[in-house]
């Protein structure tokens, strides 16, 4: 299923869930393969766009509010959170939904904003905490 989630022209305009960055996100072909493209400031990081899809599935599945647990590559992610899920070797990929070495973590950052923004998910935008679950 393809989804909106913007161009290299044209990105989608995103803030985080605390609402205290702003980043974008757009779908990309680079090396022959199609990439969520998630730049922040002068980081850019790679995710596959099977993440959308699979995301939302695990979310309907869970049925309730998930904790996000953003965490960097390098920090273990919290226990039963999205953050957890997206590199999780039981997920639908078998791993990180992250795909550029060393900036493969913060999926649980930069991910939900996306599926609210599509209408496939409702995002609480507290200071810290943040939950999410499918729509």
């Amino acid at each position: 299923m393809k989804y909106d989630v913007g161009t290299k022209a044209k990105p989608r305009a995103l803030k985080t869930p605390p609402q205290s960055a702003d980043y974008t996100m757009h779908l990309e072909e680079i090396g022959g393969r199609e990439l969520l493209v998630c730049t922040v400031g002068k980081t850019v990081l790679h995710y596959d766009p099977r993440c959308i899809a699979d995301l939302h599935a695990m979310l309907k599945a869970h049925g309730d509010w998930m904790e996000l647990g953003s965490a960097d590559e390098q920090k273990d992610a919290k226990a039963g959170t999205v953050e957890a899920w997206g590199r999780a070797a039981t997920n639908p990929i078998g791993g990180f939904y992250g795909l550029k070495k060393g900036l493969r973590g913060r999926f649980g950052m930069y991910v939900p904003p996306l599926m609210e923004a599509l209408g496939l998910a409702e995002v609480t935008h507290d200071a810290r905490g943040n939950k999410m679950r499918a729509r």
